[in-house]
């Protein structure tokens, strides 16, 4: 299938039931005729076994068994990855219709190279009500990887050989192990190509890790901070004591006091007012410190 380069998806899984299938369904659906799809699940105990055994025959390898968390899991299954393009798609999010075709045409399979591209973010409350907004990956640029993980990871492919020259995920980060990669994947000059094309569901719920990490992911922010950007870490604490109060700011009185819809312009522009000290920062830098604390 030499026009239609092999593509590995990894998906880690634990007690996802009510989306492991559509997840599934949404690799399976691509109806790409090179794809290796594995599936690591960590012991689930609700009928996580039971949706994947319905589709075992259409994956390349599939485990259940307790693992040292989504890092290891992840890392497992790209030791058994073959592929020429990999990526890793957690089981509550979603890839968009004919996202593998587009890919295997946008990626050199014989360079070091990431392409990362937008994702919707999809909302479900507990009640049932759905909302969404467009996460434009081009329209982060101005943001820099040292300040904040401004790349959507399931709209996010790299070639084998990107995967071999970074090496695996760093199993002893819960919260920012992607991020984390992303940062060495820079530090070894990878060619990352951001482009504005829509590849994935990202699906935000109460369970999900990024928003019930609380101090154990503000830390681990900390941890990278020091390793790639120390000079962020006062910042950032600063902002994480403040959080709640400069949330609920941002939230109901930014519009009055600024006059403006533009709302990155309002979200600096806030911290500004309320910290002198912010005032020399670039603008950039500091919505980066900001939107990591979020």
């Amino acid at each position: 299938m030499q026009n239609f380069p092999k593509i590995s998806i990894i998906t880690p899984s634990y007690n996802q039931e009510q989306f492991l299938e559509q997840t599934m369904l949404s690799v399976l659906g691509q109806n790409y005729p090179n794809l290796e799809y594995i599936i690591i699940d960590g012991g689930s105990t609700d009928n996580s076994v039971e949706i994947i055994k319905r589709y075992e025959n259409k994956l390349a390898y599939w485990i259940s068994e307790k693992d040292e968390g989504q890092a290891s899991a992840i890392n497992k299954g790209f030791e058994r990855a073959t592929g020429d393009i990999f990526c890793w798609l957690n089981s509550d999010d979603m890839f968009m219709p004919g996202t593998f075709s587009y890919i295997a045409n946008q990626l050199d399979i014989m360079q070091t190279m990431l392409l990362t591209g937008s994702s919707i973010r999809y909302w479900e409350t507990a009640e049932g009500l759905k909302t969404s907004s467009h996460t434009i990956v081009k329209d982060r640029e101005e943001l820099s990887l040292n300040d904040v993980d401004y790349i959507m990871q399931p709209s996010t492919f790299w070639t084998k050989k990107t995967w071999g020259e970074v090496g695996k995920l760093n199993e002893q980060l819960h919260y920012t192990f992607d991020w984390e990669w992303f940062l060495r994947a820079e530090l070894l000059k990878v060619q990352i190509k951001a482009v504005n094309h829509t590849m994935s569901i990202y699906r935000i719920h109460d369970n999900q890790k990024t928003f019930t990490g609380g101090d154990k992911r503000a830390l681990e922010i900390i941890s990278l901070y020091n390793q790639f950007s120390p000079e962020n870490i006062a910042i950032f604490k600063k902002l994480i004591l403040n959080k709640g109060r400069l949330n609920n700011l941002i939230a109901k009185v930014i519009k009055k006091i600024l006059k403006t819809t533009n709302s990155q312009m309002q979200d600096v522009a806030l911290l500004k007012i309320l910290f002198p000290e912010f005032r020399k920062i670039d603008n950039s830098r500091l919505r980066g410190i900001y939107l990591a604390t979020i």
